[in-house]
């Protein structure tokens, strides 16, 4: 299987080792050490050796940070992780709930007196220390640049991954990386800017059709790459991952090993762009006096998909449609207390297995039944994996890594009759996600302009959830793409192209978890009669076929209009995804998408 169920990592690991740390931060005469999730690349899925969050801490969560300082250690973690980090850290760490509570304000309240707090330069963008220093204004307390003390303590850190990286089809792409690349360099000439200095795998992977295996359930190979105004580019990576590409790369891409890149950055002629919000801190320093700050070049392009990705994606998310509804179909003959989670993770695997363009799921498949569900990131372990009750709701959501596009998916799943709080919660959040379905808005607005939209119905009833309505999604890149988001921080105006999640959820502690999830891709949208000829409007259209559960629905909570949208759905579920099952599958799908 792509996925195992082993734990990583325990809480009563984490005692030992901070206190390993803090014999360093004596040792050093510093007074803490920022410890990240990310790696190098600001990614949000990190190798094993990257670990280092949920090595020294036990929290496994895709986002969050420590401050260790010599008699408190705060992790930083946002809604999404509230409940999970109470199971995963020992007491020795202090649970902080961020942003709420800003790194530079708790920082104060634990060294009223200053002090110094060292970070590895390498494991912070450049924007991120800009904040934290501003926020420490006049308050003593002194960030600096230091080699990784956790690196020093972690005798057992694995070796960086070295695997093999592959051309992307041109079918696929839609565009050549020659193709690319000059239409970047010319961009970068018309700003002034000799170059760019390119330090997320997924942008570098884009722009020269590659795609790797570095990041479990994330096709990416850790590298770096400087992008010249000319067209041509330098690429720091182990050679050994693409000693078979000379060929796809051409005479305008040359390969380095790593180790080259701060002499590569010291000898560029400026001015020579990074972006402050993922470059490094160290990649700025070596670029001194010649770096200039902004955007990353490929961010919107690889946002903005072709004809050719989004072909590929919406074949994609039929394949992995009928992977679901085999499932979904399996699951509802099964007497619910002879399953387990894991039980339904594995066939869910084996389903989509049977599609030879799989090449692994897209990140870990949450099966959370019960109380697991209210936990919103949950992963199931051998220790954890709980079995399925009657009464109760399994938040299922999960996506494939395909040739052609990335899925992501969430059904949430009756187990027989359910309670009537459960019910009205889950209408609502049917209902947020119609609403933003339906949704026609004027061009030039952002995800942060629109995403209250898919929880009015929630609001209404006191309700909420912890994150973000939608994230951008990549074409057989990354599950969580940027820059484009349904969320209120997100001020990327939304662009034809553009693949979104609409995951509108509601999370009851110790109880349940409800979230429903479909993918979208933005559109110019048709005129409407009445409508002003001179004004552009986009909408979606919806990527994701799986019947939704009518089980869990009070229907007379839906308007006219949403169970007409519901109804029209479903008729295209199963127009679309019915020849593509068997006997059986098919016979569940027809009645899951019977009229409401």
């Amino acid at each position: 299987m792509f996925q195992s169920f082993e734990v990583t990592a325990r809480p009563e690991q984490g005692p030992p080792r901070l206190s390993a740390l803090r014999e360093e931060l004596a040792r050093e005469g510093l007074d803490g050490f920022l410890v990240p999730r990310a790696d190098a690349h600001q990614g949000e899925y990190v190798a094993d050796r990257d670990a280092r969050l949920a090595w020294l801490t036990g929290f496994t969560g895709s986002a969050g940070f420590c401050v260790a300082l010599r008699d408190v250690a705060g992790v930083f973690i946002d809604g999404r992780y509230r409940t999970q980090v109470k199971d995963q850290v020992a007491d020795v760490f202090t649970p902080v709930p961020w942003p709420d509570v800003r790194m530079g304000d708790w920082l104060r309240e634990q060294l009223p007196r200053g002090g110094r707090v060292g970070f590895d330069p390498w494991l912070h963008a450049v924007s991120q220390l800009r904040d934290a220093r501003r926020s420490l204004d006049g308050s003593g307390i002194e960030l600096v640049p230091h080699d990784n003390l956790v690196d020093r303590i972690w005798e057992d850190q694995p070796d960086p991954p070295a695997r093999p990286v592959r051309a992307h089809p041109l079918d696929f792409a839609g565009e050549s990386s020659a193709s690319k690349r000059q239409r970047l360099g010319a961009e970068l000439a018309s700003a002034g800017h000799r170059g760019v200095v390119l330090t997320l795998p997924d942008s570098i992977m884009w722009l020269l059709n590659i795609r790797g295996s570095d990041i479990e359930r994330n096709p990416i190979a850790q590298c770096f790459a400087l992008l010249y105004d000319s067209g041509s580019v330098d690429l720091f990576i182990s050679p050994g991952k693409v000693a078979d590409l000379a060929d796809h790369f051409g005479s305008d891409v040359t390969v380095w090993s790593p180790d080259h890149l701060l002499d590569a950055l010291d000898a560029v002629e400026g001015p020579f762009r990074f972006d402050p919000g993922s470059a490094p801190q160290a990649v700025a320093d070596a670029l001194g006096s010649n770096g200039v700050e902004g955007p990353d070049p490929c961010l919107l392009p690889k946002a903005c998909k072709n004809e050719a990705e989004i072909a590929g994606s919406s074949a994609a998310h039929l394949r992995d449609g009928a992977a679901m509804v085999e499932c979904l179909a399996w699951l509802d003959a099964q007497a619910p207390a002879q399953v387990t989670e894991i039980d339904v993770v594995r066939r869910l695997e084996a389903c989509r297995r049977q599609d030879n363009a799989l090449q692994d799921i897209s990140f870990e498949t949450i099966s959370g039944t019960g109380p697991n569900g209210a936990i919103m990131h949950y992963r199931v372990t051998e220790e954890s994996d709980a079995t399925l009750e009657a009464g109760q709701l399994l938040v299922l959501d999960s996506g494939g890594q395909y040739l052609d596009g990335t899925t992501d998916i969430t059904r949430t799943i009756a187990m027989g009759e359910v309670g009537p709080e459960e019910k009205a919660a889950f209408t609502r959040v049917l209902q947020g996600m119609i609403a933003m379905s339906r949704l026609r808005w004027p061009r030039g607005l952002s995800g942060r302009e629109i995403e209250s939209i898919g929880r009015m119905p929630l609001w209404l009833a006191g309700q909420d959830f912890n994150h973000g309505l939608g994230h951008g999604v990549g074409a057989y890149l990354s599950v969580h793409e940027g820059p484009q988001r349904l969320s209120r921080t997100s001020d990327v105006a939304l662009q034809p192209g553009m693949i979104l999640s609409n995951e509108p959820g509601y999370y009851r502690e110790g109880a349940f978890g409800i979230r429903i999830e479909n993918l979208l891709v933005v559109q110019e949208a048709a005129p409407l009669p009445g409508g002003d000829p001179e004004r552009t409007m986009f909408d979606w259209r919806t990527l994701t076929y799986v019947p939704i559960d009518r089980r869990c629905i009070l229907a007379d909570m839906l308007t006219v209009e949403e169970r007409a949208w519901l109804d029209r759905y479903h008729s295209e579920v199963f127009e679309k995804i019915a020849p593509r099952v068997g006997e059986d599958a098919r016979a569940w799908l027809e009645r899951a998408c019977a009229p409401l």
